[in-house]
């Protein structure tokens, strides 16, 4: 018997049964409907930090002062002595594969702009801030050397600001008072969202450290020039941890801190954050592999009983094809494709549905997703395997029978 009439004869006793052939594949659609959602969400939560991740800069360390120890007792974290602009300037020129370095100090002010107010993050920040954090202006321009040196009353303001301040009208040129003092809006900062915190990094006006210092945040110490925290960027391909150990050791001595004498300042290491996100998503991903891979299971379990029902119930059937002249593996062929068959049409079925699923998640704005073209194929294809390792024993059941046992089966 070929191939084609052994299908051809599978898809008629499909046919024939067409309720029990959707009963049998109902496992198999939900196995992998399972797949493709989990796969969806994995793949949209992985997008997810990696664009917050970048927006951080994936290349980058960030320093901020640690714990001082004040009479025998620790106080917490920050509380240490300030950086300087001078200690920039050091990490700048003594660690090595640093790219830009920019100090921040940061207040939250009341902003007014005609009739309107918005309470926002203020930061004071220096030069290479925005190529350390990867952030183009939608509009505008950034700063001058002239305006970051001269206390210049100049901002820059994210979409979430601008939109508050400006309404429908375009905020490029508009003149703002931050804390009663007026300052023109130069650039408008591209739209970055929300942090894995919650936080929206799009509510946030820019000026330069020194305008922040001298008129908005105050001094705030008896540090010159303070920074109350500094961004590194690294070189691409730079090893990170020779530079972290380098720049600790710039700050440990600009900071006179004698051997043994702890850190009193952290160093946060971005690409750290990265291998412990991958690590994590590995563990997510299999965990999601084994909970799909159970739902198939159960599918093929399902597919073989019905399967070892319906050779019962045709033993007569099998045994006049094999009167006939019909062969073992004639019958073994015949009863394997239909199993694979329920399969393969239930995975298809199953992707289906799994992408309804998926766009529906994402159109109700509960969670992002993207499908993989890759993960799905292999989704379909685990449904015909799953169709050939649990469609075997009920052929091979079938194609087994004597043909005279057969003929006399009741």
């Amino acid at each position: 018997m070929s191939p084609t009439t052994a299908a051809g004869i599978a898809v008629e006793a499909l046919r024939a049964n067409l309720l029990r052939s959707i009963l049998a594949m109902l496992g198999v659609i939900i196995g992998v409907a399972s797949v493709i959602v989990m796969a969806a969400v994995a793949n949209g939560a992985r997008d997810l930090v990696d664009q917050q991740i970048r927006s951080l800069g994936a290349n980058t360390l960030i320093v901020t002062p640690g714990s001082a120890v004040i009479g025998g007792r620790q106080s917490g974290a920050g509380t240490a002595v300030s950086f300087s602009e001078a200690d920039v300037a050091a990490i700048l020129r003594e660690v090595p594969g640093v790219l830009h370095a920019s100090g921040q100090v940061r207040g939250t002010a009341v902003l007014v702009a005609g009739g309107e107010n918005w309470t926002t993050t203020v930061q004071g920040v220096q030069d290479g801030y925005l190529e350390i954090r990867d952030w183009p202006l939608a509009e505008g321009r950034g700063f001058l050397e002239t305006e970051l040196r001269g206390a210049a009353r100049v901002a820059l303001v994210g979409e979430t600001v601008a939109k508050h301040l400006a309404g429908s009208g375009d905020p490029l040129g508009l003149q703002v008072r931050i804390g009663n003092i007026p300052f023109e809006v130069i650039g408008i900062l591209a739209p970055k969202g929300q942090t894995a915190f919650g936080t929206d990094q799009d509510d946030v006006v820019l000026v330069p450290i020194s305008t922040a210092r001298r008129r908005l945040l105050g001094d705030g110490g008896n540090v010159p020039n303070r920074v109350q925290s500094i961004m590194v960027e690294l070189a691409e391909g730079e090893n990170g941890a020779a530079a972290e150990a380098e720049l600790v050791r710039t700050l440990r001595e600009r900071r006179r801190l004698r051997e043994g004498v702890p850190d009193n300042f952290n160093v946060r290491n971005m690409a750290e954050f990265i291998r412990t996100r991958a690590a994590t998503q590995n563990t997510l991903g299999l965990l999601l592999g084994a909970a799909a891979a159970i739902s198939l299971l159960v599918g093929g379990v399902g597919i073989m009983n019905i399967m070892l029902v319906t050779v019962t119930e045709r033993t007569r059937e099998i045994g006049l094809r094999k009167a006939v002249g019909a062969r073992r593996r004639d019958i073994l062929q015949q009863f394997l494709i239909e199993a694979v068959a329920l399969c393969l049409v239930g995975g298809v079925i199953g992707l289906g549905l799994g992408w309804v699923i998926a766009q529906g998640l994402v159109a109700a704005d509960l969670w992002p997703a993207r499908l993989d073209p890759a993960i799905t194929a292999i989704a379909v294809a685990a449904s015909g395997l799953v169709g050939i390792v649990f469609g075997f024993w009920p052929a091979r059941r079938a194609a087994r029978f004597s043909p005279i046992e057969a003929l006399r089966h009741e």
